[in-house]
């Protein structure tokens, strides 16, 4: 009986990484056509499991500008779209997605972040101005200085000590 590796997939608008996950595999195949199907035979571990796999790809693909990394670790494979753009799934079906295949978020881009590096900072696409305001907080709190900040800290008084506030009595017990 044959096992499904792990498949971890992220894209940008004209390619698709695909990593298997299977540590020191052996008599690894890996087979791409050009109408998207990409599929994966080896064996791996101390009791030669067998794993295969058969994925459908959303879309077409460059089967000559694809490359192939087989790896002590994994097998890593970069797909080039036929057509540059972005898949709204990796599989062509309509239905689940299988469990053994993952979204690989660290090699994940936004379709709005893929437009061109511009060597900014990354938030993770986190857009902080669409936080209700908090925007307009976070500005506040940068223009505040120093002398601020330390009025607005809790001091710690005795009540012995001409304090005018009111401190609640201890409970008697």
């Amino acid at each position: 009986m044959s096992r499904h590796p792990e498949v971890k997939w992220a894209q940008r608008l004209d390619k698709v990484y695909i990593t298997v996950q299977l540590a020191d595999s052996k008599n690894a195949k890996v087979d791409l056509t050009p109408d998207g199907i990409f599929t994966f035979s080896g064996s791996a571990g101390a009791e030669d499991h067998q794993y295969e796999l058969k994925l459908e790809l959303f879309d077409k693909v460059n089967v000559e500008e694809s490359k192939i990394n087989v790896g002590e670790r994994s097998i890593f494979i970069v797909v080039q779209k036929a057509e540059d753009g972005w898949w709204k799934r990796l599989l062509r079906g309509e239905g689940k997605t299988p469990h053994y295949v993952k979204v690989d978020w660290d090699k994940w881009v936004d379709e709005d972040e893929d437009e061109g590096n511009t060597g900014e900072v990354d938030l993770g696409g986190m857009d902080f101005s669409k936080f209700g305001g908090m925007g307009d907080a976070m500005d506040d709190i940068d223009e505040s200085d120093d002398e601020e900040q330390e009025v607005s800290k809790p001091v710690e008084q005795d009540a012995g000590e001409g304090s005018t506030e009111k401190k609640e009595a201890a409970p008697s017990t």
